[in-house]
């Protein structure tokens, strides 16, 4: 006996949301954890006072939050390619705390964007500094690239005659932007402050495929239970 076609069509989905879960998972870990043990970094986790500092905080949760994310993909493959029942429960539990802890964040992240928004500067702020003081660190070097890119700025002046970064900084759409393009940190704070309904509708986006992945396998789950009693029945009948 094997699923039907609802059962899988919820097992593919859960492993195309288990594949991009993991390379997000991947990418977060191996960036926490080359900036954490760096020999251009991992001395500032040495400092007593720049244990709070928004570099080291910024480092832990990169890495807490690809450590979590990769246990779940492990439970969840292991559970959808094995038609293990307990390893989808346990995953199902995963996702629901994920779901909450998204929502919670979410909201939390509009109503101080402010001071969140001032946290994500003070961490970009440190990235780069290390960036010039290291000589250009290559992790921290694809860090300040994707993020120009993603928010179409330039390093902390956006001056192209004074910028230190500046083979980190996207290309050029505009003929001004040879000479001046956004400075980082105001585009940062402008992203927490006028578009924070986008920011949050992001977070909540996030939650409801958080929310489709674990309907799918509650799904899944009401499957196999199913053809485990199906199962069962046939053999009781037959001996």
């Amino acid at each position: 006996m094997a699923l039907d076609g609802c059962g899988t069509v919820c097992k593919y989905i859960l492993f195309i949301f288990n594949f991009i879960f993991a390379f997000v998972g991947f990418a977060l870990l191996g960036l926490g954890l080359w900036l954490r043990f760096s020999n251009n970094t991992k001395g500032i986790f040495e400092i007593d006072f720049l244990n709070s500092s928004a570099f080291v905080m910024g480092v832990t949760v990169l890495i807490t939050l690809g450590s979590v994310m990769l246990i779940v993909v492990v439970f969840g493959d292991y559970g959808a390619c094995n038609e293990k029942r307990w390893a989808l429960q346990v995953f199902s539990v995963l996702l629901a705390i994920l779901t909450v802890a998204e929502v919670v964040f979410g909201v939390l992240a509009f109503s101080r964007r402010y001071a969140l928004g001032a946290k994500v500067v003070e961490f970009y702020t440190s990235m780069y500094v290390l960036y010039l003081k290291n000589g250009g660190d290559p992790a921290i070097g694809v860090t300040l690239t994707f993020v120009h890119k993603m928010l179409h700025c330039c390093g902390v002046t956006g001056i192209s005659l004074i910028e230190l970064a500046q083979q980190t900084c996207p290309k050029t759409d505009r003929i001004y932007e040879h000479f001046i393009m956004p400075s980082c940190p105001d585009v940062i704070k402008n992203v927490f402050d006028s578009k924070a309904p986008l920011v949050m509708g992001i977070f909540f986006g996030t939650g409801a495929l958080l929310i489709i992945a674990l309907g799918s396998t509650i799904i899944l789950l009401k499957q196999m239970k199913r053809l485990s009693q199906d199962i069962t029945a046939y053999y009781s009948t037959v001996y």
